[in-house]
């Protein structure tokens, strides 16, 4: 039986909920962030050395990382839903996505999270003024402006769709659920990209998504 290393506000949220379209059985083993510093604990190194989530254990199997989880859950029996011909177009267009979520959309967001920590967090009164000084020129000059062109261009390829691919959900919007809902619920969002909100109003009221949420337990990124 497939044991998801669950991590609770983590991108192991999306592994539940595509285990559950699946109709696959699972068990979760859960793991809470500090409080204090927000990171993971150091339980999960002993499943994986990194001592990140997701992790997923099938059998002697240990698989980590969000896509290379998703992809070989497509590649079940009762993934197949969710994955496309080989070689087709369709496939080709889910692989780009896997990779898009994690390659071009998450760094930026990442540092904008980052930058926004730089101005709140405490620090001599002589230097506030300059770290903050200089954590608003970067988030206004680079980080902004490449998180704008990112979702508008995700805002234009959700028009008039339901799923990123084709006429059926697929692994690409698994990979894809975490970094969206997290930026509409950030504030990253909001009515500018009106595709992205409805399509992540929309998974998020499925009720696969649903149950994995009463399985996973607590998650700040709902969106209503």
């Amino acid at each position: 039986m497939i044991v998801v290393h669950h991590l609770n506000n983590s991108r192991s949220q999306r592994i539940l909920w595509m285990l559950e379209e699946m109709g696959t059985d699972y068990e979760i083993k859960r793991y809470e962030r500090n409080a204090k510093t927000q990171l993971a604990p150091p339980e999960l190194a002993a499943v994986h050395p990194l001592g990140k989530s997701p992790v997923i254990s099938d059998g002697d199997r240990i698989i980590a990382e969000s896509g290379a989880i998703i992809e070989y859950l497509a590649s079940l029996d009762d993934g197949k839903p969710f994955r496309f011909d080989p070689g087709s177009d369709e496939a080709l267009q889910a692989s780009y996505w896997v990779h898009f979520a994690e390659g071009s959309l998450m760094p930026p967001l990442l540092l904008r999270l980052v930058f926004e920590i730089v101005k709140s967090s405490p620090m001599p009164f002589f230097v506030k003024p300059i770290a903050r000084a200089i954590a608003g020129q970067v988030t206004k000059n680079f980080i902004g402006p490449n998180i704008q062109r990112t979702m508008a261009f995700i805002n234009d390829q959700l028009d008039g769709k339901q799923w990123l691919v084709g006429d059926t959900l697929s692994l690409a919007d698994f990979q894809m659920s975490f970094p969206l809902e997290a930026s509409v619920a950030r504030g990253v969002i909001n009515d500018e990209y009106p595709n992205i909100g409805r399509y992540v109003r929309a998974y998020q009221s499925r009720p696969a998504y649903q149950r994995a949420l009463d399985r996973g337990g607590d998650y700040d990124y709902l969106c209503s």
